[in-house]
Parts: structure tokens; C-alpha cells; sequence
């Protein structure tokens, strides 16, 4: 190699090292299947973030696992704006927010409502769900068509190894039912690529969120990143593998009413963020 040019090589990689950063997401960064859009930092008392749900003015309700707190994240401030004590201190793992009400689920199964959430006047509830510290849920959605929540659990189904259910709890009969609303099978073929020796380990859910206009439903992993995707029969659609450089560990997932999509990451090593996140389907 010419010497002039072997010099301005390795200039040329010197300046590029200074600059780039892999950590850093700029806009609209294409990973296979998906694009990231946009890309938030979080604070240090999200670090530990574990759910979220769109509210309205470009603002998230945000959980993490330690603390009793609805946190409120303003997208275009890009901070926390407001912080909600709902309960003591706990592992709180999944939020849904329907109007003037919050929901918060304990990975034990335990169903905090807390109504008049933003007021000064926080009336806190419980409800046992069929599932508990066994069954490990990080998960609560609102499936506002049928006015109910949705969760799942992360480790092993309460009637059914081979699979992860879908329970529900109705927000007008304030009850929480036994049938199965959708099924994951662990064997089913979109899986195939993750199967584990140990069943329940193949898909293990961290969060799931119903998207406004489809219908269909969104389910998060965190643990081996990946998204799952189910139309409204409950069959696999799709699913997503996600790149642990920008999902370190996928513990939320929202939308906003008009269908953009909103994943949060815990630190893990790195930075908490929120990404927006548009799939190349």
C-alpha cells in the first residue's frame, strides 16, 4: 500500500473512532426489521423501568420495579414531570392507564387500581389475579375496545406449561377470569428458533400493549429480545428479533392513539431509554 495513502487510513479510522459512539442512536437507525425513529435517555430513577402507557400530550406513566410511583415522562421535555405514590415499595412490573385510573401489576399477581391517579385525592385498591410470585408477571394492558386489561405471565402458565396465557380482568365486573383470552403455544412454529429444554423458557413475556387500530396484539420479551405479534384469533403473526445494542432489556411497550409505537429498556449496563420504534414489515 502507497505510504501517503496508508497515513490517511489511519487517520481517517482515528477521526471516526472519536466520533462514533454505538451506544448512541441517532434517528430513524435501520436494525433488519425495525427502525428506530426516536430515542430518549431516562433519568435515574427510571433506570429500573419496567412498564409505561401512553397518557395523552405527548406524555408516558412510567413504572419501575422498586418503588410505589407512577412517574410522568414528557416526551418533548424529555424529563419526569410529575411523581404519583400509589403504594409502598414493591416489584412492580406493568401499567395501564384508562382515563382518570391507573393500573399497576406486582410480579406476584396482585392488581394495585389507583383511581383519581393524578389528583390529590388517590384512592388505592387490590385485586388477587389467578397467578402469583410462581408465575412471575411483568405484564398489564388496556384493551380499551372490550374494556378490560390484559396480562400475562412471564414463567410458567397457572394452567398450562406448554404454553403462556392471556387473562383478562374486566373493568366493569371488576373480576378476574379463568378462561384464557389468547394462548401462546411454546411449540408453535414461530417459536421454533427459540425453543428451550425447559417449555415456559421459550417465549417469556415482559410486557404487551394493544395496538388502537389493529387490534392486534403486541407482546414484549426481555429476557432474549424479541417482539411477538398475534392478530385478533390469537395466531402468531410475526416475530421480531431485537438487537440487544439498543434493546438491552425490553420491559414496556404502548402506543399512542394514532399507532406509534413506544418500547422502554432498563439500563442493564447501559442507559434506560425509550424508544420509538416503526416495524419494516
Amino acid at each position: 500500500m502507497n505510504y501517503l495513502k496508508y497515513i490517511s487510513l489511519v487517520l481517517a479510522i482515528v477521526v471516526f473512532s472519536a466520533y462514533y459512539n454505538p451506544q448512541q442512536l441517532s434517528e430513524n437507525v435501520k436494525k433488519h426489521d425495525l427502525t428506530i425513529v426516536n430515542s430518549w435517555e431516562l433519568p435515574d430513577a427510571l433506570r429500573e423501568v419496567s412498564g409505561i402507557d401512553w397518557i395523552g400530550d405527548d406524555k408516558l406513566a412510567a413504572i419501575e420495579d422498586e418503588d410505589g410511583i407512577i412517574y410522568i415522562y414528557d416526551l418533548k421535555a424529555k424529563k419526569i414531570t410529575k411523581e404519583i405514590e400509589f403504594a409502598d415499595d414493591g416489584d412492580y412490573e406493568g401499567i395501564a392507564v384508562n382515563g382518570k385510573n391507573a393500573y399497576v401489576m406486582r410480579s406476584d399477581g396482585l392488581l394495585f387500581e389507583a383511581l383519581n391517579y393524578q389528583s390529590d385525592q388517590i384512592i388505592t385498591k387490590t385485586y388477587q389475579s389467578k397467578m402469583s410470585h410462581k408465575n412471575n408477571v411483568e405484564t398489564l394492558a388496556l384493551d380499551a375496545k372490550n374494556n378490560r386489561l390484559l396480562t400475562a405471565p412471564k414463567d410458567e402458565d397457572p394452567n398450562d406449561e406448554n404454553i403462556k396465557g392471556v387473562y383478562a380482568f374486566d373493568l366493569k365486573g371488576q373480576a378476574m377470569l379463568s378462561d384464557l383470552i389468547f394462548k401462546v403455544d411454546m411449540k408453535d412454529k414461530a417459536l421454533k428458533d427459540y425453543e428451550e429444554k425447559k417449555s415456559y423458557k421459550t417465549f417469556r413475556p415482559s410486557d404487551l400493549a394493544v395496538h388502537p387500530k389493529t387490534g392486534e396484539l403486541y407482546v414484549l420479551e426481555g429476557v432474549n429480545p424479541k417482539l411477538l405479534i398475534m392478530n385478533k384469533n390469537g395466531d402468531i403473526k410475526n416475530v421480531f428479533k431485537l438487537d440487544k445494542d439498543d434493546f438491552a432489556q425490553p420491559e414496556g411497550i404502548t402506543f399512542s392513539p394514532d399507532g406509534r409505537l413506544f418500547i422502554s429498556n432498563e439500563a442493564h449496563g447501559k442507559m434506560a431509554t425509550i424508544l420509538e420504534v416503526r416495524l419494516n414489515e
